[in-house]
């Protein structure tokens, strides 16, 4: 069974994945990793995110793969594990960037979904209701005010050594709001079907218990 959670940054969604996913017994699949994962071989090899044509045939030559061990989930390009590479804010930056090409979204569809089919997953991303696993039998879409999810994203920051002004942080945060909606294929909505929980003033226990309670009875 796949369990979707989407939405926008900030709003808590990877801590609440990996709660729910801990309390379920579930793998859990960060998507976002995965165009982390292209971003960091788009700049390892010197080519700028804005040049579509490049980083699409960048495809042709790059393989990424995702092993799970122990519930850690490790990210691998052409065979050599970047998972702690991939905060890194020029990755983050990039990434925002190279997601909006369609031909690389298209690239790791079946990349995602051949996760999905390994056993019961607890998938996050921003189109992983719409698009990933339409099919998904629980969808949840979490959003939270825009000043507190500047505020966390900004702790989340400092707590990584890489805080700076928080302006910055909500320029980035709205830049990044900006191309997930506005894209042309695959643009950050809610699924019909989805169930939205507003995490603003809620803390990611209570985000799970509401999760669990709905899977429990089905609705």
């Amino acid at each position: 069974m796949v369990i979707a959670i989407d939405g926008p940054a900030g709003v808590g969604k990877s801590t609440v994945a990996k709660l729910l996913a801990t309390r379920l017994g579930y793998l859990y699949l960060d998507t976002g990793a995965l165009y982390r994962a292209v971003a960091w071989k788009t700049l390892q090899s010197n080519i700028h995110p804005t040049d579509h044509e490049q980083v699409v045939k960048l495809l042709q030559t790059t393989s990424i793969h995702m092993q799970f061990q122990r519930g850690s989930m490790q990210v691998l390009v052409d065979g050599i594990d970047v998972t702690g590479e991939l905060r890194a804010p020029d990755v983050t930056a990039a990434a925002s960037i190279v997601s909006a090409i369609p031909a690389v979204r298209e690239w790791l569809l079946p990349i995602q979904r051949q996760i999905g089919q390994r056993g019961s997953v607890v998938a996050e991303g921003r189109d992983i209701g719409t698009k990933v696993f339409p099919a998904a039998p629980f969808k949840f879409f979490l959003d939270a005010d825009a000043s507190i999810r500047v505020e966390r994203r900004h702790r989340e920051l400092v707590a990584a050594g890489r805080g700076g002004a928080i302006e910055t942080t909500f320029q980035d945060l709205s830049d990044r709001d900006r191309r997930d909606r506005t894209r042309s294929i695959d643009p950050l909505i809610p699924a019909a079907d989805a169930k939205s929980i507003d995490t603003s003033t809620l803390s990611p226990e209570q985000v799970v218990e509401q999760m669990i309670a709905a899977v429990s009875t089905g609705s």
